[in-house]
């Protein structure tokens, strides 16, 4: 507490001042954690003071708030970048992040605890430096981040706002932000050491080295030269919560029989709900590293308002699957070709409540899977090749989004994207405006599907349904159809 404090007062975070009834004065606590390594072990103790931010009113004491966070899939982008040009990869840390930035509002917060001054009691701290807890403290790191970034010769990419670039005399550099969690991709080790020290100066940077713990995600390097990013401690802890420590391993995440409907079953209580909720949000989190059980986690997320004990009987067979495959996770290797293709699928009215269609693609980068998808059509589609089709135009809006980031990255591709499809209708509905008559009511947005291949920006090809690599994120699989899966995937334990 003490050393959190004294950091707060170098850094003249605040300054008091004596009370006025105007003011709207906020409290504070003190906070304690206890930080970790990736191996469970203790790392460090540590006491955080946080502003109690849920008192702030808007337009008084803050106005906009933005949290710093880079997209997942440009996390994997960036790695598969780096392991295919043999990039070096940094992690960093920056120590008490949010008192960086600068406020803009008057804000105003109480002495903290242990810590008042006994001259003045009575006076309250004005806040010149945003606190953990503040809503706008996100976007005053940020803001000052970006800022120093920009000075640096940095740009901020147009695609994903948290991602920064920097490309000067055969230099490159990628600037990932995730809040306070920073990954540095560069081609030259003293370009990133140079850069390092000129952040330091106004930053209380901490270089952790190579990247091996990110965001609970844990990175191994490979015998083959690549990574592994998995989810091994975390998968756990989500285990041990669930009760099921000592469970029996199951084959797949959901049987292939399995029609989960909104009625079957008998309602949990409210205790059970929030626990189903709270285990079904984390195996969201889990689908980061893990896209074999994108489609099972997507359909027991469908039921989040209203659970039923069957429900929980399919979230704890995920569950008995991932015991089985702790070792399990994304594997990133050395690509020689940086060719954007897709795949695209749907399973045409496969919800038994409301008879609409669950779409899903998976976009690959060379050889490494950066963006999947797997998620029910939100619209009611009248045939399977209308189904296919409005899957299409969700794999297409990725790749457009794709060949962005790479465009802003300085990666530029020499042959067009390829999306495969395993529906004979959609790719003649994408290249054909003859079948009017069946597609007049399909809504206008899906269409620009077929300008992108008019204009030859994107190459749409027939795949059969057995070779479909995206049939896994619109239907449970067999457990020989899932081993393929991950193997299409990179899903492996090393």
């Amino acid at each position: 507490m003490h050393s959190e404090y004294d950091a707060l007062l170098r850094n003249e975070t605040w300054h008091s001042v004596p009370p006025l009834p105007s003011q709207n004065v906020i409290d504070c606590k003190w906070v304690y954690k206890v930080k970790q390594k990736s191996d469970g072990t203790v790392d460090r103790y540590k006491a955080r003071l946080v502003a109690k931010g849920f008192k702030q009113r808007y337009g008084l004491d803050y106005e906009d708030t933005f949290s710093p966070v880079v997209k997942a899939a440009t996390i994997r982008l960036v790695l598969s970048l780096a392991i295919s040009k043999q990039w070096s990869i940094r992690q960093l840390d920056v120590q008490n992040a949010f008192l960086h930035g600068v406020l803009e509002e008057d804000v105003y917060m109480k002495q903290p605890p242990g810590f008042v001054d006994p001259t003045l009691p009575h006076y309250v701290c004005k806040l010149d430096k945003s606190l953990y807890g503040l809503k706008q403290a996100p976007r005053a790191w940020f803001a000052r981040l970006s800022a120093k970034l920009h000075d640096l010769g940095f740009h901020g990419s147009k695609a994903d706002t948290s991602l920064f670039y920097f490309r000067q005399g055969g230099v490159t550099i990628y600037f990932l932000v995730y809040v306070d969690d920073i990954i540095v991709v560069s081609s030259s080790t003293l370009a990133m050491d140079k850069l390092l020290v000129q952040l330091r100066d106004a930053f209380a940077l901490k270089d952790l080295g190579p990247l091996h713990y990110f965001l609970g995600i844990e990175v191994t390097n490979c015998s083959s030269g690549g990574l592994l990013l998995r989810q091994n401690k975390y998968a756990k802890e989500l285990i041990h919560k669930a009760g099921l420590k000592h469970c029996k391993p199951a084959s797949t995440p959901m049987a292939t029989t399995e029609k989960l409907t909104r009625h079957v079953g008998d309602p949990l209580d409210s205790v059970a709900a929030t626990r189903y909720r709270s285990i079904v949000g984390g195996l969201q989190y889990l689908t980061l590293t893990r896209p074999d059980i994108a489609f099972a986690v997507n359909k027991v997320c469908q039921y989040l308002n209203c659970p039923t004990t069957t429900h929980m009987t399919a979230v704890k067979r995920i569950l008995r699957y991932i015991s089985g495959s702790l070792d399990f996770g994304l594997k990133f290797v050395r690509s020689t070709s940086l060719l954007v293709t897709a795949f695209s699928d749907a399973d045409w009215a496969g919800c038994s409540d409301d008879r609409k269609s669950t779409g899903g693609f998976a976009v690959f980068l060379g050889e490494n899977l950066v963006s999947w998808h797997a998620k029910k059509q939100v619209t009611v589609s009248r045939s399977s090749t209308e189904a296919e089709y409005k899957a299409l135009a969700n794999a297409t809006a990725e790749v457009i989004w794709v060949q962005s980031l790479l465009d802003e990255l300085g990666v530029y591709q020499s042959k067009v994207p390829v999306l495969w499809c395993d529906n004979i209708g959609a790719k003649y509905l994408s290249a054909n405006p003859v079948f009017y008559a069946r597609t007049k009511h399909i809504e206008v947005d899906y269409h620009f599907v077929r300008e992108r291949v008019a204009q030859k920006k994107l190459d749409i090809r027939i795949i059969s349904s057995e070779d479909q690599v995206a049939d896994g994120f619109t239907k449970p699989q067999t457990e020989r159809r899932l081993h393929e899966f991950c193997n299409n995937l990179n899903v492996t334990s090393g």
